[in-house]
């Protein structure tokens, strides 16, 4: 796939180009019959997607399972339906300290 990402201003420019494909495709879907229940349902989706992402990519990496690094959703699929090897169970330590 290439070298890894390492400039800063590549990183900002790939984000704007994810949250243009986000608007892009939240108008494309609201615009040719707008209503209120689609505006809802996407701002929902994006939400709830965005939660996923975060919980699957950050929450299991630093809080669940500190020593499994995921490479994408597949490794997370795989990693969900294997159990964890048994670590989804266990207590989660309270970080506060």
């Amino acid at each position: 796939m290439g070298p890894e990402l390492q400039n800063a201003r590549w990183m900002y420019f790939k984000a704007v180009c994810f949250a243009l494909v986000v608007l892009f495709s939240a108008a494309g879907l609201l615009l040719p019959m707008y209503s209120w229940r689609g505006l809802l349902l996407v701002c929902l989706l994006v939400w709830a997607s965005a939660r996923f992402y975060y919980f699957c990519f950050y929450v299991i990496e630093r809080y669940i399972d500190p020593s499994f690094r995921f490479s994408g959703m597949g490794s997370v699929v795989g990693y969900l339906v294997r159990g964890a090897s048994g670590r989804v169970d266990r207590e989660i330590p309270d970080r506060r300290e």
